[in-house]
């Protein structure tokens, strides 16, 4: 049995840091260290619990302590550790947020890089039942959904997944829960549209900390499925005098990947996006990707996986939220307040994948200079994550983990509901009152605001 972990000594002044993940080391893939690892790491959070509220791994972790035989982690059975990691799905708000125990503290607690270790070794062993292995694989694989916006195709998709009865067979046959909603497909992509764009550009006017050029990093959420948020962002660049370009033949970023704990298809996708992002830098270019998670994968997680990769750092230093942009140029006089449309009351739920950014409430920010906006942040996950809230084994999970954000969100009844996050934007607006307009992304919000 491992020593008891004396908890008595709680976090420190010193700021949060990451330790690098030393995934090509075949220690990092040992079952037998990973679980040493798993035990100590959930003796010293079953001794605090502040972290309960944030998902559901930690509910089942709690669970399974006070259902064993001695109340502690002694008697919880090593199977029974994957019934904790399966419900991470690496929010990132345990260690950012809520964690006492993280690096530069003596415990060195990381318990998202945990579960993605325990994850990663997981997939290595390909154990999984066949059927989920289809279906992740699927649900991973996002550069596919290309194929879902070829003309025609993408209204044969929408009809089926907007069937009930087709649904239910989907469930059935492919593990995704019948009641979910599902991302539609648009066959005018976003990289159709940046063609068909007015071809005003302006001329851009450099900062200390921003060139006032951009190229977009579309993301295939944004391409395939919702290209009016990546156009709208464009237009709003432009109406910023910001030089706005999109990049060409990108992959996904990876995030889904990473997920799933399929660490090497995240290195074919870093090794293919890493050359273009670094031409468009070397170019002049700053970087921007309208989905929080792309944007956090190339900002974290790509540079603790390869910290020795001089290009993946040069990227790390030059992509932005475009919130954070946006708030860069507007200490420095740059930024466009000549607003022709007035908001009311807008419900913000700041994405977790952004908060953890650290980048502090840039959309907020920005938002509330709306003339006659008053904008409510909802610091809550959604419980979406892009899959999680679509399996048939976590879809009921999400609905609880959403709850408290519907809550909050109802109380303050507003005219939008909005997030930097579209899926989670969709999931927790679906539960609100139908009078509350639920799709517009806060980029558009503004684009709505200047009247363009």
């Amino acid at each position: 049995m491992a020593e008891k972990i004396n908890t008595s000594r709680e976090g420190g002044i010193d700021a949060p840091t990451r330790h690098n993940l030393d995934w090509k080391n075949p220690e990092f893939y040992d079952q037998s260290k990973i679980d040493e690892e798993l035990y100590r790491t959930f003796e010293i959070c079953h001794g605090c619990r502040r972290c309960v509220s944030l998902c559901d791994a930690y509910p089942t972790l709690f669970d399974l302590i006070d259902e064993s035989e001695t109340y502690d982690i002694d008697s919880v059975e090593k199977k029974d550790y994957k019934k904790v990691v399966d419900e991470c799905y690496m929010c990132d708000l345990c260690y950012q947020t809520k964690c006492p125990y993280v690096p530069p503290h003596p415990w060195a607690l990381d318990f998202p890089h945990l579960m993605l270790r325990s994850k990663a070794a997981n997939f290595k062993k390909n154990n999984d039942p066949l059927k989920k292995k289809i279906r992740d694989k699927s649900l991973s694989s996002t550069d596919n959904f290309k194929y879902g916006s070829i003309p025609l195709i993408d209204l044969t998709i929408n009809t089926i997944t907007s069937s009930k009865i087709a649904r239910k067979a989907i469930e059935k046959v492919g593990g995704i829960h019948s009641n979910a909603t599902l991302p539609k497909f648009d066959s005018n992509t976003l990289k159709k549209r940046y063609k068909k764009l007015n071809e005003f550009n302006p001329e851009e006017t450099s900062t200390d900390k921003t060139t006032g050029k951009v190229m977009i990093f579309g993301t295939c959420y944004c391409n395939y499925n919702t290209p009016d948020i990546g156009e709208d962002l464009i237009n709003v660049l432009r109406f910023n005098n910001i030089k706005t370009e999109l990049i060409e033949k990108e992959k996904c970023c990876g995030m889904p990947k990473l997920e799933l704990g399929d660490l090497d298809s995240v290195e074919d996708a870093k090794k293919y996006n890493i050359p273009k992002l670094v031409k468009a830098i070397k170019d002049g270019y700053d970087i921007i990707a309208p989905i929080p998670s792309c944007v956090l994968m190339y900002k974290q997680e790509l540079p603790l996986m390869f910290p020795e990769d001089e290009d993946v750092l040069l990227v790390k230093s030059k992509i932005f939220d475009p919130f954070e942009y946006l708030s860069l140029r507007e200490k420095e006089g740059l930024f466009n307040k000549n607003f022709k449309n007035q908001f009311d009351k807008i419900s913000y739920q700041a994405a977790c994948h952004q908060r953890v950014q650290n980048i502090g409430p840039k959309t907020k920010e920005i938002l509330a200079m709306i003339p006659g906006a008053s904008v409510d942040v909802i610091e809550r996950c959604s419980g979406h994550d892009g899959t999680y809230a679509v399996k048939v084994e976590s879809h009921e999970k999400s609905i609880k983990i959403r709850r408290p954000v519907v809550s909050k969100a109802k109380r303050f009844e507003p005219q939008v509901f909005t997030s930097d996050c579209p899926m989670a934007s969709q999931h927790i607006g679906e539960a609100l009152d139908p009078k509350t307009e639920i799709n517009l992304h806060p980029i558009t919000i503004l684009k709505k605001a200047y009247g363009i």
